[in-house]
């Protein structure tokens, strides 16, 4: 039986000369306590060393995977062909079935043959001749780490360490540039106030400063360099009419000095700042894309890491650095906080204010999706973040523009549109509108009028103006032969209590002459009365 072993330094193919013990596993160990024993248990048949560490992690990833590499396929040729009577005992299952589909030999794998590997780990330097313990214990750290970065996927280029630095020292200089700028504007000051309400930008007043010293000696220097010609003017019009104290050179030199600090500190930020662009481009590409490179820092500084970022839920990334006020909001029982450290992306800070938690809660989750492909992917390209991107853009348009449209109502409140009914109108012909003449006749008015007549006998008088009466249709006079009396009768005196509804659809000019002829037969009755009131008294 051959033995296949597999070490740091290469293959080492052994020989069993007593297979006999390999039948007894237990006691199996007792016969490797010395390398006097060992050798007469196994022997030593060929050693193929390793050229390199690429090649030996080529053998190494191939052997993890269950597959022949090639340094491997060419030492079974070499030896174990020779002898294929032989059986070959391995100590992965998987490869022996590699190995016995292409090579076609006898493998075997059994308890004895793992405790038979065990034995000759723990007798290898006796057994392995020409390799020494110490350069084996080197190849072996080296083949680990090798593996170990290839297992993961690691990449010196992706030492999120060197951004969570980054990032806190740009915090650190921006406090500092503060403090100092402030400082820098008290002192001078004292000396020229005016330019300080001339002069906003903080690093132009600094180099304004240093390079005018007294301010007796701004006229004659020349700032356009630093400043637009409009200011450079108003800060000479200014230095004329100052009302600023008389300092020393010695206090202008100290002064020159720390602006010369403040001028140096904002150069070294905006290199730290191209740094921490670019090494955040190279590590969470997609992250980046979403949120910028000072929230994407910040968010993989507050974690510790972009694995342990990549390990927190979307909710978590929402409020990342709003801890304080998640735990106060649960003590006192009020709402929590909807954004953290990405209040601070642009997006969010584009958006309306009622909108910020719906967008936040969006890119949060498009966040944790992103970290995740950049510290889990193989790719880094930075597709999915841009492309995810476009989406909240998107969205926050829709938002803006307010163009959510609701399809189903919820528990509490109704569908915004509902349910669409189809309702046809039935119109009926109307046959009244053919006649331009009016259907009734306004009896009561011609009655009245042919009382009066009566009562006045033969005396002249006007003929009041009344309207002629409608000539009935056919279709009318058949109606009325057929009715009974009693309801004529009915019908005349609703017609009676009813509201003169047919006076408006008689035109307007005859509405009027009816009116003045009433109105004459009544004031004729009471001069009437009159006269036969005063005959009676005479």
């Amino acid at each position: 039986m051959l033995v296949l072993f597999e070490t740091a330094a290469g293959y080492a193919i052994f020989k069993v000369l007593d297979e006999s013990k390999l039948q007894q596993v237990d006691s199996l160990y007792k016969e490797f306590e010395t390398p006097e024993k060992a050798n007469n248990i196994v022997k030593l048949k060929h050693f193929e060393k390793f050229q390199d560490t690429t090649e030996a992690l080529a053998a190494a990833t191939a052997l993890v995977e269950g597959k022949i590499g090639k340094s491997l396929k060419k030492v079974l040729k070499k030896v174990v062909a020779k002898e294929a009577h032989e059986q070959l005992a391995i100590s992965d299952a998987k490869l022996g079935g590699v190995i016995k589909d292409k090579l076609e030999l006898s493998c075997v794998h059994s308890p004895a043959v793992a405790e038979l590997m065990r034995c000759i780990r723990s007798q290898m330097e006796s057994l392995i001749s020409g390799l020494p313990a110490r350069e084996l214990s080197a190849m072996s750290l080296g083949l680990a780490h090798s593996l170990s970065r290839y297992k993961l996927k690691f990449s010196p280029d992706k030492v999120d360490t060197m951004i969570v630095q980054a990032i806190s020292l740009l915090d650190d200089l921006d406090k500092e540039l503060n403090n100092y700028i402030m400082r820098c504007r008290e002192w001078y000051g004292w000396h020229f106030p005016e330019l300080g309400k001339v002069v906003t930008d903080n690093l132009a007043y600094c180099k304004t400063v240093r390079k005018i010293g007294d301010r007796t000696n701004v006229s004659g220097s020349d700032l356009s360099d630093i400043l637009p010609e409009e200011i450079e003017a108003e800060v000479k019009l200014a230095a004329e009419i100052s009302m600023g104290t008389e300092v020393s050179e010695q206090d202008i030199g100290n002064i020159r000095h720390l602006c010369d600090q403040v001028v140096e500190i904002s150069e070294y930020r905006a290199q730290l700042y191209d740094y921490l662009k670019n090494r955040m481009m190279a590590i969470a590409p997609n992250l980046t894309v979403m949120v910028g490179e000072l929230v994407g820092a910040r968010l993989i500084s507050h974690a510790g890491s972009l694995l342990n970022l990549a390990k927190h839920p979307a909710s978590t990334v929402q409020i990342l650095g709003a801890e304080k006020a998640l735990f106060r909001a649960l003590k006192t029982r009020k709402d929590t906080p909807k954004y953290g450290l990405i209040y601070h992306a642009s997006l969010v800070g584009q958006t309306t204010a009622k909108n910020k938690g719906k967008i936040s809660r969006m890119l949060a989750a498009k966040a944790a999706l992103a970290v995740r492909y950049d510290a889990l992917g193989e790719d880094t390209n930075a597709e999915m973040g841009v492309e995810n991107r476009a989406k909240l853009e998107a969205r926050l348009r829709q938002l803006e523009e307010k163009g959510i449209r609701r399809i189903s109502g919820t528990g509490k409140a109704s569908a915004a549109a509902d349910k669409y009914q189809h309702k046809s109108e039935v119109r009926i012909y109307d046959p009244s509108g053919d006649s331009t003449i009016p259907s009734t006749s306004k009896k009561r008015k011609y009655e009245e009028v042919q009382e009066e007549e009566e009562e006045e006998g033969g005396e002249e008088a006007p003929t009041p103006a009344v309207r002629a009466k409608k000539p009935k249709t056919e279709a009318e006079e058949a109606a009325e032969e057929e009715t009974p009396k009693k309801k004529k009768k009915k019908k005349d005196k609703k017609a009676e209590e009813e509201p003169k509804e047919e006076e408006e659809q008689v035109e307007e000019p005859k509405e009027e002459e009816e009116e003045v002829a009433v109105t004459e037969t009544s004031e004729k009755k009471k001069k009437k009365k009159k006269k036969k009131v005063k005959e009676e008294d005479e």
